[in-house]
């Protein structure tokens, strides 16, 4: 553990031996940051959080209430991971089959939000500044900026860094009506043209 602590941890949140935590970042009631955890700066983890051994957070990730991040999780800068969301890390569990050698990697591209109740399926990553909706099950990867909703999720629309719909017009381009950014849709990928 961080022998200057220059974050925040409540009384009865639990940070096991060998973690990285960045400064500013605060770690909520009934948490537990297992072993060799690497946590940035200015993280938010909410009440009764488990982040499990290895898991690595970039700056400015937003846990919120009731989550478990699992073995095999990364997340990048800015990543919001709404109340009571899912990640799994084995494909097929059983209770009496030993499958620690066999979690499935899923990484959270920067500025990625995913919503409440939603569930990531193992071995998909999520691109970044995608909008995942609450309740979305994820089974396959996700496109930068795509906008994923239902079970199974499907893509329904494109998001801009601020969380807004991108409109395309005849040319493939679009406006972010908070931001007045500029993106381009083309060969069904998006990018960031200002």
């Amino acid at each position: 553990m961080n022998e200057n602590k220059n974050f925040y941890a409540h009384p009865t949140a639990l940070i096991d031996e060998g973690c990285e935590i960045g400064e500013g970042t605060k770690i909520w009631h009934f948490s537990h940051i297992m072993p060799n955890c690497k946590l940035g700066k200015n993280c938010n983890i909410g009440q009764n959080v488990v982040i499990s051994p290895d898991v690595v957070l970039g700056n400015n990730v937003k846990a919120q209430n009731n989550i478990s991040i699992y073995t095999g999780v990364t997340c990048d800068d800015d990543v919001f991971l709404g109340p009571s969301m899912v990640f799994t890390n084995v494909i097929n569990p059983r209770s009496a089959v030993n499958r620690k050698n066999q979690y499935a990697k899923t990484h959270v591209g920067k500025g990625a939000s995913i919503g409440a109740n939603a569930t990531i399926v193992c071995g998909h990553d999520i691109g970044k500044f995608a909008f995942i909706g609450a309740g979305t099950v994820v089974t396959k990867h996700v496109p930068d900026f795509a906008l994923i909703v239902g079970n199974p999720g499907r893509q329904i629309g494109w998001m801009s860094e601020y969380g807004h719909r991108l409109e395309f017009d005849k040319e493939g381009f679009a406006l972010c009506k908070e931001s007045g950014q500029k993106y381009k849709l083309e060969n069904n990928l998006v990018s960031r043209v200002n």
